[in-house]
């Protein structure tokens, strides 16, 4: 697979940037004439990234960074790589269990969501250096008629 077009940003760690960060992967995405149901899934799952960086990578200070890149590849898939340089995961099978949060506050939904929407999802992570996770969606080819 080969990428046809990409964008890559980063961003201050702050609760604000979450909407302006699914926004812009939104638009992105809809390069792939998908579907408004599929770009509000694809929005819900950069929403949940990017709120995981801000609450659990960097406890809600804003003075951490969160880098984004989305890849179209030929195949018509979107690619998102989501990544931190927080405190990292102490135990990553931990983390990925439904219900599961490091802040007795939270639902801890937020992998099984990003997992639910996308067809692939990679978590890679390593204590003191960050988080990086990487997502994939597949789209099929429609009829022009459904376009976002």
């Amino acid at each position: 697979m080969n990428v046809i077009n990409y964008v890559r940003f980063e961003f201050p760690s702050l609760p604000e940037n979450v909407s302006f960060a699914r926004s812009c992967v939104g638009a992105f995405a809809s390069q792939l004439n998908c579907t408004l149901d599929d770009i509000e899934e694809i929005k819900l799952v950069v929403s949940e990234a990017v709120s995981n960086c801000i609450i659990h990578a960097y406890q809600k200070q804003g003075d951490g960074r969160i880098e984004i890149i989305a890849s179209l590849l030929d195949d018509r898939s979107l690619e998102l790589t989501i990544k931190d340089y927080g405190k990292g995961i102490d135990n990553l099978e931990e983390a990925l269990q439904p219900s599961y949060s490091s802040d007795p506050a939270r639902m801890g939904m937020g992998f099984t969501f990003m997992k639910s929407f996308m067809d692939e999802m990679l978590v890679s992570s390593k204590p003191d250096e960050g988080t990086s996770v990487i997502l994939k969606r597949h789209f099929i080819t429609r009829d022009r008629e459904a376009y976002a």
